[in-house]
């Protein structure tokens, strides 16, 4: 517990994770405010519709997990954090706990939040919770940026640089999944299997990418929803403890 509640304080001590939480959080309802108000009648706007904002909101909190790792490594503070706790292994463990659950309760609050302001803006469309597709929509959320905000730790703790590992994450997350596709014969199958796309496919529920699916994109994995969870959790997972057994193999 007291290293829990020193990573707390450290995550909390420095503005960026502020400002990064206030980016997330305003990206993402502020788009859902937005969609709402361009939205001709309330038949138009639909639960996925208030989830627009999510890839964009994704993204900061890709940026905040990475940074809570590669500021230490940048101003040599994490060699002190080895020097005082005996196992490198406990201390990136409580690390990655602290980050990773202030992501998932930030994706919470930010889809909770998008839906609030789109029945403020629309108090006529039919924006109630009243599938599990639409639960998994909303409240997965959170999990989704869970398990991306470990994803995050793990290339900090690899790159340990704060601009490469940025870039790697934004550019691979929101540009090369995608381009993969483009690769003859084999791309599309390779791209059923990227863990952000199968992220995607738990939030979605839908690989028809023939029905137009707002908010998420569509994802084309053949998972089920629940399995396609699972698959980016074990994903997160693996590279988690490649992380931590690199880190201990390496000076500080």
């Amino acid at each position: 517990m007291t290293l829990l509640a020193v990573e707390r304080i450290k995550l909390f001590s420095t503005r960026s994770p502020w400002w990064c939480m206030a980016l997330a959080l305003g990206l993402m309802v502020g788009f859902a405010a937005l969609v709402s108000a361009s939205a001709s009648n309330a038949g138009e706007l639909s639960v996925p519709m208030s989830q627009f904002g999510f890839t964009f909101a994704l993204a900061v909190i890709l940026v905040l997990a990475t940074l809570s790792v590669t500021t230490e490594y940048r101003f040599n503070t994490i060699r002190t954090t080895f020097q005082a706790v005996p196992s490198r292994t406990s201390a990136l463990l409580a690390k990655t706990t602290v980050v990773a659950f202030v992501s998932g309760v930030l994706g919470l609050i930010a889809a909770f939040g998008s839906v609030g302001i789109a029945m403020l803006i629309q108090p006529d469309a039919n924006l109630a919770l009243n599938s599990e597709a639409d639960w998994r929509q909303v409240a997965g959320t959170g999990l989704i940026t869970f398990f991306a905000a470990v994803v995050a730790i793990s290339a900090g703790i690899l790159i340990r640089h704060t601009a490469g590992a940025v870039s790697l994450l934004l550019a691979y997350s929101l540009v090369a999944e995608n381009l993969v596709q483009l690769i003859p014969s084999i791309g599309r199958d390779i791209h059923q299997w990227l863990p952000f796309n199968v992220a995607n496919r738990f939030l979605t529920g839908n690989p028809d990418l023939a029905q137009v699916v707002d908010g998420p994109g569509s994802s084309t994995s053949t998972l089920a929803p629940w399995a396609a969870l699972a698959y980016f959790a074990g994903f997160a997972i693996v590279m988690l403890v490649i992380a931590i057994v690199t880190a201990k193999k390496r000076d500080a």
